[in-house]
C-alpha cells in the first residue's frame, strides 16, 4: 500500500507540475514560421500580427522566413519542431490544403498540425504588367489565344493558390500558357515589374501596392464582389470568367500534440489582435479580411479546402506521380 500511495503522489506532482508550466506559457520568445520569401502575404500578415501578439503574450514574437518548395521546407520544420508552442506557422492554402493533391509523398500529413485560428482572407488578382497591350481580361485571353507557344503566366511557387488560379484561369478561358514558378511573391512580383513573363494571378496584398503605383494594371479579382480599394476593377464573372471564385488564407497553426491550454491562449491572444481596429483597416488596406476563428471551426475549414482544391489539381494534371 505504500508504494502505491507512493506512485499516485508522484503521478500527482507531476500533473501540477505539467498545470503549472502550462499556466505560466510562454516563458520565453515564440517563432513563427513563415513558408514563403518576404514581401508576400503570408509575410506582410505575419508581420502585422507579430509584435502585437507578442504583447498580448508577455514573450517577443520572433518572424523567421523559411522559404521554398511549396512551403513544404517550413512545414516540415513546423511539424519536426516541439510541440509546446514556442515554434508555429503561418500555414495557407498552399502547403496546408493544395499540396495533399499534388505531392503524394509529402514529408508532414494534414495531422501534424494543430489549427489555432484563421488570420486572413484575400482575393486574388489578375495582373499584367502597366507597358501590356491587355486592358482588360477579354484582351489579354485574346493576345494568349493569338500566340499561346509564347504565353507565360508566373506565380509565388508551384501549388501555391496564385499558381492554381493561373491553372483554373487557363481551365475557365480556354487557354494554354507556361507556368514560371518564383520562390515567393515578391521574387515574382519582382520578375513581373520587369515584364519577364505576360501576367499573373496573385494575393492581392503583394500587388496592391504596385497597382496603385499604376506599375501593374488589374484586369480582374477573384472575389465575388468587386474590392472596395479597387473599385474599378471588375470581378471575373463580370470579366466573362465564370465559376472563378478564388480566396487566398493564411492562419497561425502549431505542432500536433500541443497542448490544449496552450492552443487555446494562443487562440485567444490572436483573436484579441485580430480585432484591433488598425489591424483590420491594414488588412482592409490589403483588400484582405481579418479572421478569428476557433482553432475547432478553422480546422474543419482546412478539411474542406483540401477537398475542394483536389479537383483543380486533378483537372490540370498538376498531381505529381
Amino acid at each position: 500500500m505504500p508504494s502505491i500511495r507512493c506512485a499516485a503522489f508522484a503521478a500527482g506532482m507531476l500533473l501540477c507540475a505539467s498545470g503549472a508550466a502550462q499556466a505560466a506559457w510562454p516563458e520565453r520568445p515564440v517563432t513563427i514560421i513563415v513558408p514563403a520569401a518576404p514581401g508576400g502575404t503570408t509575410d506582410i500578415a505575419t508581420r502585422i500580427i507579430a509584435d502585437k501578439l507578442a504583447t498580448r503574450l508577455g514573450q517577443s514574437v520572433v518572424v523567421e522566413n523559411r522559404a521554398g518548395a511549396a512551403g513544404i521546407i517550413g512545414s516540415q520544420q513546423l511539424v519536426r519542431a516541439a510541440p509546446d508552442g514556442y515554434t508555429l506557422i503561418m500555414g495557407n492554402i498552399g502547403p496546408n490544403a493544395i499540396n495533399y493533391s499534388m505531392y503524394p509523398d509529402l514529408p508532414y500529413r494534414a495531422t501534424d498540425f494543430a489549427p489555432i485560428t484563421l488570420v486572413i482572407s484575400v482575393p486574388n488578382v489578375l495582373v499584367v504588367n502597366a507597358k501590356s497591350p491587355a486592358h482588360s481580361a477579354g484582351e489579354l485571353i485574346d493576345l494568349l489565344r493569338k500566340d499561346p507557344a509564347q504565353a507565360t503566366f508566373g506565380s509565388s511557387g508551384t501549388g501555391q493558390s496564385p499558381h492554381l488560379s493561373g491553372e483554373l484561369f487557363k481551365q475557365r478561358a480556354g487557354v494554354q500558357a507556361t507556368h514560371v514558378a518564383y520562390k515567393g511573391a515578391g521574387p515574382a512580383v519582382a520578375a513581373l515589374l520587369a515584364g519577364q513573363f505576360g501576367f499573373m494571378i496573385d494575393n492581392l496584398p503583394s500587388s496592391m501596392p504596385h497597382i496603385q503605383s499604376g506599375k501593374f494594371r488589374a484586369l480582374a479579382v477573384t472575389s465575388a464582389e468587386r474590392v472596395p480599394e479597387l473599385p474599378d476593377v471588375p470581378t471575373m464573372r463580370e470579366a466573362g470568367i465564370d465559376d472563378m471564385v478564388v480566396t487566398a488564407w493564411f492562419g497561425l497553426m502549431a505542432p500536433a500534440g500541443t497542448p490544449a491550454p496552450v492552443i487555446d491562449k494562443l487562440a485567444g491572444a490572436a483573436r484579441d489582435v485580430l480585432a484591433l481596429p488598425d489591424v483590420q483597416q491594414r488588412f482592409r488596406a490589403m483588400g484582405g479580411q481579418a479572421g478569428g476563428n476557433s482553432p475547432a471551426e478553422f480546422g474543419a475549414f482546412i478539411d474542406q479546402e483540401r477537398q475542394r482544391w483536389h479537383a483543380t489539381v486533378q483537372a490540370a494534371g498538376l498531381a505529381q506521380k
